[in-house]
């Protein structure tokens, strides 16, 4: 239709300018036929103008009849089943067409959902939330639907840069980001813990109380030693979520520190291996991620506080500040035969994602908003865990993806940090360091 528009103008146009050229003898002729000319051709566009609204419009209706008896199923954490639920009942509002939508909701949490709908896709949840590090592993399963192209450039400027990468496989965006909450940092109770601001102080202050430090040394953790002094720890993947590379250098003198330093905090009294607040006993401090911040809160009571990671004084005399992973949770799309369905599951996975929604279920249960404005808002700005986890991340990476094999490895090496390193020669540590690099290089083919 636009081009039949352009065509009618032109030809008034063209018309208009042989009549200009006439002689003078002519003039008041031409003049009233050129004005009849361009009349005539405004009316023929603004009735073709009209024509091609009518028929656009009509190929953009909806019919609410086409989603009627479609069902949908959701997967989120057992925490915010009841919210959800009630965010769907508000997007049926927003979204009439999907009034007879059927959508059930189920709780599957972040951590099982990726095992699940690659065990079995075609039975698995139709939209569902996963934490970041599973993304490879549901891409290469034929888990996930890219993002919908009409949604993908307000999802990418909407949201933190790290949680929008982290939710892609290569330059492919493959879920909505939902929060930016995935990490860790210092819980302290400040009536023991006077100065949180060092490893050995921490230390120090629990041991002469009797208190217990509590630090996870597993995978998700142990990088913090490692990357706070410097070393790296990244994969490459194909576009299919194929392990290509690995980029490692934990078989070196900042490695080494990094290593001699687990052993050290292991040594301690006070130590305890574990970051769960739940299963953690007579502690003063604890090294935990927000949602656990409730239950902390219940234990310390007026003496609850948080920061971010402290630092340490190496083996080599020299100050580092513990790092780690900065995470998030994501919300994905399986995709779909039917077109109609699919298109719903994208609405929602938007909607569920949006700021609105972000803010309100930061409100319902103080799950850290991706979005940018919702992370500006004042009511999580004054989040005490949200604002400690803020001031780490600016010592952390995002994390990628990682293979399933890395995972137990790392759990191994933080046996050995705790029993047979306790004694180990500088030499023997490295030896330990170059075998560890390897064994993680081996995992990308």
């Amino acid at each position: 239709m636009k081009k039949k528009l352009v065509s009618v103008l032109l030809t008034a146009t063209v018309a208009a300018g042989m009549l200009a050229g006439c002689s003078s003898s002519t003039t008041e002729t031409t003049t009233e036929t050129a004005t009849e000319t361009a009349s005539t051709a405004e009316e023929t566009a603004t009735e073709a103008q009209t024509e091609a609204t009518v028929e656009e419009t009509a190929e953009t209706e909806v019919d609410p009849a086409a989603y009627d008896g479609k069902e949908v199923k959701v997967w989120v954490a057992e925490n915010v089943v009841d919210f959800t639920n009630e965010q769907i009942e508000n997007f049926k509002t927003a979204y009439p067409q999907y009034a007879g939508v059927t959508f059930t909701v189920e709780a599957v949490g972040e951590g099982d959902a990726a095992g699940n709908m690659i065990t079995d896709v075609t039975a698995g949840a139709d939209v569902y939330g996963f934490a970041q590090d599973q993304l490879t592993r549901l891409v290469t399963a034929g888990a996930l639907e890219e993002v919908n192209p009409d949604y993908l450039a307000e999802v990418e400027s909407a949201n933190s840069a790290g949680v929008v990468e982290a939710g892609k496989v290569g330059d492919t965006l493959y879920a909505y980001p939902m929060t930016a909450d995935n990490g860790y940092f210092l819980y302290y109770d400040k009536s023991v813990v006077t100065d949180p601001s060092t490893l050995e102080g921490i230390l120090e202050q629990c041991e002469a109380a009797g208190k217990n430090f509590y630090m996870d040394m597993t995978g998700w953790y142990q990088v913090a030693f490692f990357f706070g002094t410097g070393c790296t720890l990244t994969y490459d993947t194909d576009d299919s979520g194929n392990f290509t590379a690995c980029n490692v250098d934990y078989a070196s003198d900042a490695g080494l520190v990094a290593l001699k330093e687990m052993i050290e905090v292991a040594s301690s009294s006070a130590y305890q291996p574990g970051s769960s607040a739940g299963d953690a006993v007579n502690y003063a401090a604890i090294i935990d991620g927000t949602w656990d911040a409730g239950t902390v809160k219940e234990v310390l009571g007026d003496n609850y506080a948080c920061a971010k990671l402290p630092t340490f004084t190496g083996s080599d005399g020299n100050e580092y500040q513990l790092s780690g992973f900065n995470g998030c949770k994501l919300l994905g799309v399986k995709p779909q035969e039917d077109a109609d369905k699919l298109q719903i599951c994208d609405d929602l996975a938007y909607y569920l994602t949006s700021e609105e929604v972000q803010l309100a279920r930061f409100e319902a249960v103080e799950w850290g908003p991706s979005n940018l404005n919702a992370q500006a808002s004042d009511a999580v700005q004054a989040n005490e865990a949200l604002a400690a986890l803020a001031d780490q991340f600016e010592y952390t990476i995002p994390q990628g993806n990682y293979p399933g094999d890395y995972w137990t490895r790392a759990e191994s090496l933080a046996g050995d940090v705790q029993d047979a390193f306790k004694t180990a020669s500088d030499e023997d540590l490295t030896a330990a360091l170059e075998a560890y690099q390897a064994d993680l290089e081996s995992y990308a083919k």
